[in-house]
């Protein structure tokens, strides 16, 4: 069993998103790894003043291939668990052998599976806005309220979205589109996977969830989905994000295959 968790964040967050849960977890004895996205290493506050040029050139395959790095640098085979954005990726991350089990919630869109309806309408801002593939993309505070966390309280949700909300690259949309990276559905080498979604999410529809786990569910290792009611896409910053949290951890520890031995660490023993 591994003892090492990367959290992986989706757009319009970084690292900052997963404090609670990383707190969360760091009590029950593991180590875990919040990396942000590459240029996404401020505070919400700074980036939203001054994101940094070079955020608007990102897309999905460095984001990726940043991941693996860290990955990679962990001092044992992690459990993977991504959130939105971060879900999707994690199921690459898997189809690239990584990993040691992997927990997607509330999956952004993901190659070979159809849209929700709600995911068709939540990124229509970011493709009405000519050139958005070459710019880094402000979420409206309307939207906040309205779609990515419609169960927050009206007069809480400012304060939210100062402490939490970031520019994200319009390219990492477009790249679902026409750059998109394939999943072997049926990869024997994949590690086992938890799709969890939410109820009420307007980002990413829990049919799509349900559709994603369809594909998946034709590789040989473990594949679980769990829908849980009355839930939004900001699953887990919203009141009893705890059981979704602890949902996606005991999962992913009960479910996660031996780590294979790295060879840097058998050449110290």
């Amino acid at each position: 069993m591994s003892n090492t968790v990367v959290l992986i964040h989706g757009a319009w967050l970084n690292s900052r998103s997963w404090d609670a849960v990383k707190e969360r977890y760091e009590a029950r004895g593991l180590t875990v790894v919040a990396p942000d996205w590459p240029y996404d290493d401020r505070s919400p506050e700074e980036l939203r003043a001054m994101p940094d040029e070079e955020l608007a050139t990102l897309g999905q395959r460095e984001v990726l291939d940043h991941y693996q790095r860290i990955i990679g640098e962990c001092p044992e085979e992690p459990i993977l668990i991504g959130h939105s954005a971060g879900g999707t990726f994690v199921q690459h991350l898997l189809d690239r052998g990584l990993g040691v089990a992997g927990v997607a919630i509330d999956p952004a869109p993901t190659p070979g599976v159809g849209l929700g309806p709600h995911a068709i309408v939540s990124t229509l801002p970011i493709f009405f806005d000519f050139g958005s593939w070459k710019k880094a993309e402000t979420m409206s505070r309307k939207y906040f309220r309205t779609r990515f966390a419609q169960l927050v309280p009206e007069d809480q949700a400012d304060a939210l979205y100062d402490k939490y909300i970031v520019p994200t690259p319009g390219k990492i949309y477009w790249d679902g589109i026409i750059n998109k990276i394939p999943i072997r559905w049926d990869n024997p080498d994949r590690a086992p996977l938890l799709l969890i979604g939410g109820e009420l999410d307007l980002i990413a529809d829990a049919s799509m969830t349900q559709a994603i786990y369809d594909k998946q569910k034709q590789a040989p290792s473990p594949t679980e989905i769990k829908i849980f009611p009355g839930r939004s896409h900001w699953t887990l910053l919203d009141p009893g994000w705890e059981e979704v949290a602890d949902f996606a951890l005991d999962w992913a520890l009960q479910n996660a295959r031996p780590a294979k031995v790295r060879e840097d660490a058998s050449a110290e023993s």
